[in-house]
């Protein structure tokens, strides 16, 4: 079944390299997921898109040339010697491990990112998805968080220079989106949305709620900083509270949404408590918000999810459904667990693309739900007052 205006970017390059064998992050996911979609009839080969490959101006858009270089410069031989010259651009850490032939394999991801703002800026497509972008956290000089290039701030400055839109960047990753909120700062053609756990408890450390933008910017950067263990019920109310407001004020020509996966109860990275349900909630509400406010464009990306082989395929498999508008089936089939489950040796979820009935109830649930409630409240209050001077 193909999905006309709906394009999926893909290159199996994007899932074939790793950080290092024992790091969380494992592009792995987005050929997992990718393959449950096909198997469920959401993904067909008309619906797949290769990405265009990037010039280094295209990444320079963004990003230092110095440390373009530095990442360039990562070799075997720097990998085996560690260079410490490189630990100046983030290089060469335990979240950010040397690997070979860096730049080529995270300027791809870049590429494919690009090609789905691209798709829809230009009109050949509605909706668009690159599962394996998302590399919120890298900064214009240095590596962050597992992201060496931010693909989401290339895409988004090639939106803007190039085809003349407002950009609303939604990040509902369980950690702040802060890499493109600082490399948008001050930028009034672009707004970013983030909801994540709270920076006194999670890394990068920021994203607090006078974090609202400078100079020309002011009021376009956007924080729900949530307490942890927020479950479903809370992190939508705030998301209501806030969201739609935002993007009804600003009026976007485009929406770019990252996806991360580490808001569900079950990754080891985070504490936010929010089911599969809950998080397909968050994507429709986004989709809607495309609808109404953005003549239904929408780019949407991964991210974090440090469940790579349970919670992750589901949830974007979930994310795709409703980008498209379809309903994905209730049962996973069995030939897609039993393949995964041979070839990766790991345990899969066996049965439902759902959590499991009867989830335990957070802690503390009415006092997390009253505080991020206030929060919410105090932000809304803020960001109307710088609106209403504009």
């Amino acid at each position: 079944m193909s999905t006309q205006g709906f394009k999926f970017v893909y290159d199996p390059e994007l899932a074939r390299f790793e950080l290092a064998p024992d790091h969380p992050f494992k592009p792995l996911r987005f050929e997992i997921t990718r393959s449950l979609l096909a198997a469920v009839g959401l993904l067909s080969d008309a619906d797949l898109v290769s990405p265009i490959p990037l010039e280094d101006d295209d990444i320079l858009m963004v990003h230092d040339w110095r440390f373009v270089e530095a990442v360039k410069s990562v070799t075997v031989a720097s990998k085996a010697r560690q260079d410490t010259g490189l630990a100046a651009y983030g290089l060469g850490t335990s979240d950010n491990p040397l690997f070979d032939d860096m730049h080529d394999k995270i300027a791809r991801v870049c590429a494919a990112t690009v090609t789905a703002v691209d798709l829809v800026a230009s009109g050949r497509a509605l909706r668009t998805a690159n599962l394996a972008g998302g590399l919120h956290h890298a900064l214009r000089d240095r590596a962050s968080g597992f992201c060496i290039y931010n693909d989401l701030a290339i895409a988004i400055r090639k939106a803007v220079d190039h085809y003349g839109l407002r950009v609303a960047y939604i990040d509902i990753d369980a950690h702040h989106g802060d890499g493109v909120q600082w490399l948008f700062y001050d930028d009034p053609a672009v707004l970013t949305i983030s909801m994540h756990e709270s920076g006194r408890y999670l890394f990068p450390g920021t994203g607090h709620t006078y974090e609202t933008g400078k100079d020309a910017g002011r009021g376009t950067a956007v924080n729900v900083p949530l307490e942890p263990f927020t479950e479903d019920a809370s992190f939508l109310a705030c998301f209501d509270m806030v969201v739609p407001r935002a993007i009804e004020h600003f009026a976007p020509d485009l929406i770019v949404l990252q996806a991360g996966a580490d808001t569900h109860r079950y990754d080891p990275l985070a504490d936010l408590w929010l089911s599969l349900e809950g998080m397909g909630e968050s994507y429709r509400r986004v989709v809607d918000l495309a609808d109404t406010y953005a003549g239904g464009r929408l780019v949407v990306t991964g991210g974090g999810g440090y469940d790579p082989y349970q919670t992750v395929p589901r949830a974007w498999a979930r994310l795709w459904a409703e980008v498209v508008g379809k309903e994905l089936p209730a049962e996973l089939p069995t030939f897609w667990v039993e393949d995964w489950q041979r070839r990766l040796g790991v345990s899969m979820p066996t049965v439902s693309t759902e959590d499991p009935a009867g989830l335990t109830p957070a802690p503390r649930r009415a006092a997390i739900t009253s505080r991020n409630r206030s929060v919410a409240e105090r932000l809304l209050t803020t960001l109307e007052k710088i609106w209403q001077r504009e």
